[in-house]
């Protein structure tokens, strides 16, 4: 990617951090928002993350690393636990900010962000998807971005949480 070019990314949160575990690590998200600036010239970095109260202290932490969070409300489903679909929201602020990137890096391993990364393709717009892990990434993902995907299970030892122990 081109050093003056202004990229933004837009990541799905909840998918992001559901495949890193699945991998068997945590994800330092401070170290993900300096990967993502120094590494493709990420400006703006967009989280889509469910809200709930009771994680204030994370989404503070989330901003002060340079984040702009995104909130959607979440719901308890049928079994109790909690949801927030963000995909609409993703999709509708890719779009609003349209002219005011050169490329947009999407962070997740949902399929039903096809259509997005399919017209960002087209349009010469999509940076790359981002996936946590090639394993538990969407076929119809895979498909549309074709050489623009990348997957994150190589970079455990550059962007792993570490405990920090007194």
């Amino acid at each position: 990617m081109d050093d003056k070019q202004i990229n933004y990314a837009f990541i799905d949160r909840q998918n992001l951090n559901l495949g890193i575990k699945s991998l068997g690590w945590n994800l330092d998200y401070k170290r993900f928002r300096i990967y993502l600036h120094d590494k493709y010239n990420v400006a703006v970095a967009y989280l889509f993350i469910g809200y709930m109260p009771e994680n204030q202290d994370l989404y503070s932490a989330l901003q002060a690393y340079g984040y702009v969070l995104i909130f959607k409300p979440t719901l308890p489903d049928q079994n109790g636990a909690v949801k927030g679909n963000v995909d609409a929201d993703l999709v509708l602020q890719v779009m609003l900010d349209y002219e005011k990137y050169n490329k947009a890096i999407i962070v997740t391993s949902d399929g039903d962000f096809y259509s997005l990364v399919k017209y960002l393709y087209k349009q010469n717009k999509l940076g790359f998807v981002m996936s946590p892990y090639v394993k538990t990434c969407s076929v119809l993902l895979k498909k549309t971005a074709k050489e623009k995907i990348i997957f994150m299970d190589n970079l455990k030892l550059k962007l792993e949480y570490k405990q920090k122990y007194r």
